[in-house]
C-alpha cells in the first residue's frame, strides 16, 4: 500500500487488546557453555492451546503433492532419510560427501565463501552450488532428492562480495513502509539466486525488549503489531509464488521469544507469561505463516513460563510449542530447522545425538561440522527406538514438501543463475531509498539542516569513512569484523557522499580533529559509530550501561574537539539499538540517528543537504522503532527520553534543550 497511508496504530498493548477481543480465549563454538536443569513440558491442554489464534491462513493440502512426497519417502532407507534431515556447513563437506550420504542440506556460516575466496564471484557460487546438486542428484536412491542451499541474507546477500547491503533491519522498522521491505525482499532474492542459492535464513522476528542484547538490529521493532506486518510483506518479497527464477524459501526465526530474554542476554532465558508470549513474541509469525512462509528456525532461548528457577525449556526441546502450536494448532506444513550445533543444548544431548529435539519438532538438524557422527548417533537413536520411525517419516516429508514446492526437482539453480544478469547482486537505488527513509532526526534546535551545499564542512568521526562501521554484523564476515572498504566493492560511505555532493575541494576530513582550526569551515558532520558485532560478542552484559561514550570514549572526544566554536555541529549515529547519548546529543546542533545503513550512506547526504537549486531535497521521514533510554540503565523503553514513533522533520520541528549528563552505575 502507498506509504502516506499506512499508519502503524497499535501498540504492543493494543494488539494484545486485540487478539483477546476477537479470537478465541566460529559461534556456536562460542556458545554458553553452563548447563541447566530443564523442566518437562507440560502436556499440552486444549484449553492451553485454545489461547493461540489459528492463523487467518488455512492450511490447503494438495494431494498430487502429498501423495508424491510419500511415494519418495516410502523408498528411501534409513540413513537416506536421516541423511536428508543433516545440513551441513561447505567448508566441512564436499559434493561427494553429499552423493555418498544423502545430505539434505548445506549452508554458509557467515564468513564462509566458495573455496574460502572472500572475493569469489557470484560465478565461482553458482559454480560450487551446481556441483552440490549434481552430486545430491546422482546418489542410488530410488527417487533423486535434490539439494538445498540456505544461507544468511538478512540485510542483502551479505556475505557475497559485491552485493548490495540494505539497511539492518531495526533501519526498516524506522522507515515504516510494508512495502519497501517487500522490495527489499524481492531485491534479496533474485541476488540469491544469482548465485545459484535457493534458501535464505531471513527474516527475524524477534520483538526485542531488552536492547542489551546483541541482536537487536535484526529487530524491526520492540511493536509486535510492525513486526507482524513486516514479517508478511517481507516473507512475501522473498518467496514470492514459489514458482519463478527469482523466488527463494523464507524462514522466519527464531521461534520463540528469542528477543525476550531476561537482561537480554543472547541465548538467555525468556520469562513472560503464556499470553505474553502469544501477543509480544509471537506476532511476527502469524505475519510470516499468513503469507506462507516456507520454513522456520528455532531459536537458542528458552521460554519460561513462570519466571521461576534456573531456567525454561530449551526451544530446541519444546514440544509444546515446535508441534503442538506450530506445527498442529497453526497448521505450519513446512519444515523446523535448528540453529548452528543448537541441538548440543538441550539437557541430555550432544552436538551428534539429540532424540529430545527430533521427537519435540526439530525437522532438519544444522550440524555444520560433526554432520557424519550425527547421522551415525540418529540411525542409531532410532533403531534403539529413542525416536520414532514415524517421527523421521514426518520430518523428511515436509523437507520434500518444501523441496518440491520452490521447484529444486526442477532445475539446476546454477542453470537458473547462469541466465540471471550480470549486476543482479546489486541495487544501490533500492538501498539508497531504504536509507533516506530509515533516519530519524532527534534533535535540530538551531534549524541548521539541511546544509547548503556551496559551504566549507570539516567532517570527522571513526564512521565519516567505513563501508564496515556503516554496515555493522553480517556483512561479509559474521561479526562484521576484519572488514575493510575495499572487501565491499560497492557502495559509498558518507564521507565520499559528502565530497560528491558539495565538492571535494569543499571537504576536510580528520577523524579526530587533531589540531585542526574549527572555526575556518562553516559547519561540522561527526560520524560516530559503534564497532561491528553480531550475536554474543554484541551484547551490553548487565549491569554495564547503555552509554555510548561509556564504550566508544573516542567519538566523545572527536565532538569535545568541535563542538562550542560558534560552527554548527551535525551528528549521524551509526547503531545497532537506541543508546544512552545525552552527552554527545548535547554537543550537537543536529542529531541523527542512523542506525546500520549498509553500503549506500549517499542516502544521508540526499536527506542532510539541499537539493542544487536550494530547496528541501529530501526531508527526514523515519520514526523511531524502539523507545530512547532516558537514563544510562533503561534498557528497555521505560521512561523514554524519545518514545517509539518520535522522529522530527524539517516541516515538524521540537526543541530538545540541554539533557543531563549524570551517569550511575546500574543497580544490581
Amino acid at each position: 500500500m502507498p506509504r502516506s497511508r499506512w499508519k502503524h496504530a497499535f501498540s504492543g498493548l493494543a494488539i494484545a487488546a486485540m487478539l483477546w477481543g476477537s479470537w478465541p480465549s566460529v559461534r556456536a563454538q562460542e556458545a554458553h557453555s553452563e548447563t541447566f536443569a530443564t523442566p518437562q513440558v507440560a502436556a499440552a491442554a486444549p484449553e492451553r492451546l485454545a489461547l493461540w489464534p489459528v492463523s487467518a491462513r488455512a492450511r490447503q493440502s494438495d494431494p498430487l503433492l502429498e501423495a508424491r512426497v510419500a511415494a519418495i519417502v516410502s523408498r528411501m532407507t534409513l540413513e537416506q532419510k536421516i541423511g536428508q534431515m543433516t545440513q551441513a556447513d561447505i567448508r566441512s563437506i564436499t559434493p561427494e560427501d553429499v552423493r555418498r550420504h544423502y545430505i539434505g542440506s548445506i549452508l554458509n556460516g557467515g564468513g564462509a565463501w566458495p573455496n574460502m575466496q572472500r572475493r569469489a564471484s557470484p560465478a565461482d557460487w553458482a559454480a560450487l552450488s551446481g556441483a552440490f546438486y549434481t552430486a545430491s542428484m546422482s546418489t542410488d536412491m530410488a527417487t533423486q532428492v535434490p539439494i538445498i542451499w540456505g544461507t544468511d541474507a538478512v540485510h542483502g546477500h551479505n556475505n557475497v562480495y559485491g552485493a548490495t547491503l540494505f539497511p539492518h533491519n531495526i533501519g526498516l522498522g524506522a522507515a515504516r513502509d510494508p512495502d519497501l521491505v517487500q522490495r527489499i525482499g524481492r531485491s534479496t532474492a533474485r541476488a540469491a539466486r544469482a548465485t545459484g542459492i535457493t534458501w535464505v535464513f531471513a527474516p527475524t522476528l524477534a520483538v526485542v525488549q531488552d536492547q542489551r542484547w546483541g541482536r537487536s538490529y535484526e529487530s524491526f521493532s520492540s511493536d509486535p503489531a510492525l513486526v507482524r506486518d513486516y514479517a508478511a510483506h517481507y516473507v512475501r518479497g522473498l518467496q514470492g509464488d514459489l514458482n519463478a527464477a527469482s523466488d527463494v524459501v523464507a524462514t522466519a526465526k527464531h521461534f520463540l521469544g528469542d528477543g525476550g530474554t531476561f537482561r537480554g542476554a543472547d541465548q538467555g532465558d525468556t520469562r513472560v507469561p503464556l499470553n505474553d508470549l502469544i501477543a509480544t513474541h509471537a506476532q511476527g509469525y502469524y505475519g510470516a505463516l499468513e503469507a506462507n512462509v516456507q520454513t522456520v528456525m528455532a531459536s537458542y532461548n528458552s521460554w519460561n513460563e513462570t519466571g521461576a528457577g534456573e531456567r525454561g525449556v530449551r526451544m530446541h526441546a519444546n514440544r509444546y510449542l515446535l508441534t503442538d502450536v506450530l506445527k498442529n494448532r497453526l497448521g505450519f506444513d513446512g519444515f523446523v530447522v535448528s540453529d548452528w550445533n543448537a541441538i548440543e543444548q538441550a539437557p541430555g544431548c550432544s552436538r551428534t545425538s539429540c532424540p529430545d529435539a527430533i521427537n519435540a519438532g526439530i525437522d532438519m538438524v544444522m550440524v555444520p561440522e560433526d554432520w557424519l557422527a550425527f547421522i551415525r548417533d540418529t540411525v542409531e537413536d532410532v533403531r534403539r527406538g529413542a525416536i520414532p520411525l514415524s517421527r523421521i517419516d514426518d520430518a523428511v516429508s515436509r523437507i520434500i514438501r518444501v523441496k518440491l514446492r520452490s521447484g529444486l526437482f526442477d532445475a539446476n539453480p546454477a542453470a537458473t543463475a547462469a541466465a540471471m544478469p550480470a549486476d543482479a547482486i546489486a541495487d544501490a537505488e533500492l538501498a539508497r531509498e531504504a536509507v533516506r527513509e530509515s533516519l530519524v532526526l532527534l534533535k535540530d534546535d538551531r534549524r541548521v539542516l539541511p546544509l547548503r551545499r556551496g559551504i566549507r564542512l570539516l567532517v570527522v568521526g571513526k564512521g565519516a569513512d567505513s563501508l564496515s562501521l556503516q554496515s555493522g554484523g553480517w556483512s561479509r564476515t559474521w561479526q562484521g569484523t576484519e572488514n575493510t572498504n575495499e572487501d565491499f566493492a560497492t557502495g559509498e560511505t558518507l564521507l565520499a557522499a559528502i565530497q560528491r555532493t558539495v565538492g571535494t575541494e569543499r571537504v576536510t576530513y580528520s577523524e579526530t580533529a587533531a589540531g585542526i582550526n574549527v572555526r575556518r569551515f562553516d559547519a561540522v558532520i561527526a560520524v560516530l559509530a559503534e564497532t561491528p558485532y553480531a550475536e554474543m560478542r554484541g551484547d551490553i552484559a548487565f549491569p554495564a550501561t547503555l552509554s555510548h561514550s561509556a564504550r566508544y570514549p573516542e567519538d566523545l572526544a572527536a565532538l569535545d574537539a568541535v563542538s562550542g566554536q560558534g560552527v554548527p555541529v551535525v551528528t549521524v549515529l551509526y547503531s545497532g539499538r537506541t543508546l544512552f547519548a545525552n552527552d554527545l546529543i548535547n554537543r550537537s546542533d543536529a542529531f541523527v540517528a542512523a542506525w546500520l545503513p549498509g553500503t549506500e550512506a549517499g542516502g544521508i547526504a540526499d536527506v542532510l543537504f539541499r537539493a542544487p537549486n536550494g530547496g528541501v531535497q529530501h526531508d527526514f521521514t523515519g520514526r523511531l522503532p524502539f523507545a530512547w533510554p532516558r537514563t544510562p540503565c533503561d534498557s528497555v523503553g521505560h521512561g523514554a527520553r524519545f518514545p517509539i514513533g518520535y522522529g522530527l522533520s524539517y516541516a515538524r520541528q521540537r526543541r530538545v534543550g540541554r539533557l543531563p549528563e549524570a551517569l550511575a552505575p546500574c543497580a544490581q
